[in-house]
């Protein structure tokens, strides 16, 4: 037996046993971890049957995943969206429409309920990329940060940790004042921004506070370093949208006349606490750039599919330097083991190559790459220390079954779905069990409720 373990001397409050488990590298059998204080104090190998009291995972047990960009209410527009034809800036157009019927309540009740979706799926902490601050109009709710609260209470009641990058969205373009959608959304100033968002708390634990840039068309470049300074005065990541559609990097060059990641750079954007959004559209130079700097990189392949963005060169700014992330962004679907094997598989398209990343690759952005983007560096590892945060993913269903046990995370990530999750662990706490949430006891029915009360 191999033991590893926290030394703490503190004492251990549950052990899991799993029949596999992902750990970083390869697949174990036969591991027992425990759990102290919401953390992994201990990983044993070579233990073959479970200890009396031990709580039994059978499938492949991964760290729980993160899910490092989110738009809450984008899950009310899934297959809505889906008729008719467009591009990204007709589909804006319904995610307005939605956006317009949110209150905190409505707000709340949506959020848990796509927040217990990515429990279902084996996602323990979500990066939430805010910006419906106010109400219809742009009018302040008393409450300044109702709606931001409203999320993190969602996330809370659902069971997942979250990351609420409270998002500066002031303008609707390069010198334009926002329209009567995007009013809601403006504090008006980065100023005012920061006066507002300086008020939400976090512990730094199950809620980290962190800052967002929507895009350089929705903050004025003299503006930029106020937002960039108060997540780094802060030491909590900073997020952006960077260069999701040509048409967007056209008008920064027309305005400023350079690309947006060079915008950025020139004001203080970039850095190892930032991460960059989609990076579909760029530049060579903006590749060294941002690679250069430490800036990680969140692609959200199901999304940029979806919205017909393009394929990012993900592989390009990983051998840069840019630490790669996953995210579910528009919720077309909620799986990060989709987004994990879309992103190899476009690259397959892209270049007419197999095998960029391993399975283990994959893996690891979907689960450390996406907490680390987050603010939990140190997350997403099933070593002594880490949050005891796990997702358990069958290997004996229609998708999964088949492969020898060593080739688990090859299972996972190129066959397995969010279906396919049978257990989530959040601070050491059995949330998902056998494939059901252990606090809602019926998830699709609160998620066609609280998506009818937007299109009612």
């Amino acid at each position: 037996m191999q033991l590893t373990t926290q030394p703490t001397g503190t004492p251990v409050t549950a052990a899991y046993w799993m029949s596999h488990a992902w750990l970083g590298t390869h697949v174990e059998p036969d591991v027992l971890l425990e759990v102290s204080d919401g953390r992994v104090a201990a990983v044993r190998t070579g233990v073959g049957t479970p200890p009396p009291g031990a709580t039994v995972l059978r499938g492949l047990t991964l760290p729980g995943l993160a899910n490092a960009h989110s738009h809450a209410f984008h899950r009310a527009l899934r297959s809505t969206v889906q008729v008719g034809s467009g591009t990204f800036w007709t589909w804006r157009e319904t995610m307005y429409r939605a956006a317009a019927r949110l209150t905190p309540d409505t707000y709340y009740d949506l959020a848990l309920a796509t927040y217990a979706e990515m429990a279902l799926a084996g996602i323990t902490a979500v990066g939430e990329f805010h910006y419906v601050h106010h109400a219809p109009g742009g009018t302040p709710y008393a409450n300044p940060n109702a709606m931001g609260e409203a999320l993190i209470a969602a996330a809370a009641e659902a069971g997942i940790r979250i990351t609420l990058l409270d998002t500066a969205y002031l303008a609707a373009g390069f010198g334009e004042q926002p329209d009567r959608h995007q009013l809601r959304f403006s504090d008006t100033t980065a100023d005012a921004w920061a006066e507002r968002a300086s008020l939400l708390k976090g512990d730094g634990d199950l809620v980290v506070i962190g800052a967002a840039i929507h895009s350089v068309r929705a903050v004025p470049a003299d503006q930029l370093a106020t937002v960039a300074g108060w997540a780094r005065e802060r030491a909590v990541p900073l997020h952006v949208h960077l260069s999701e559609q040509t048409a967007e990097n056209d008008a920064c060059l027309a305005a400023h006349g350079r690309t947006p990641a060079r915008l950025l750079a020139d004001h203080g954007v970039l850095g190892p606490g930032t991460t960059g959004i989609h990076h579909t559209h760029l530049t060579a130079e903006d590749i060294e750039l941002l690679g250069t700097s430490g800036t990680g990189t969140c692609m959200c392949p199901t999304t940029e599919r979806d919205l017909a963005d393009g394929i990012g060169p993900a592989t390009e700014l990983q051998r840069a330097g840019s630490p790669l992330s996953l995210g579910s962004d528009s919720h077309a679907v909620i799986d990060l083991f989709e987004e994990a094997r879309a992103m190899e598989l476009n690259e397959r398209l892209r270049t007419r190559r197999r095998g960029h990343w391993t399975a283990s690759a994959l893996l690891e952005a979907a689960s450390a790459g996406g907490h680390a983007a987050l603010g939990r560096p140190g997350a997403g590892t099933l070593e002594p220390g880490a949050p005891a945060d796990l997702a358990t993913v069958a290997l004996d269903s229609v998708r999964t079954a088949g492969p020898v046990p060593r080739l688990a995370a090859e299972a996972a990530v190129f066959a397995a779905t969010a279906a396919d999750v049978r257990h989530t662990v959040v601070a050491g706490r059995h949330l998902v069990r056998d494939g059901r949430h252990t606090r809602i006891d019926d998830v699709p029915g609160a998620l066609a409720s609280a998506v009818a009360a937007l299109h009612a």
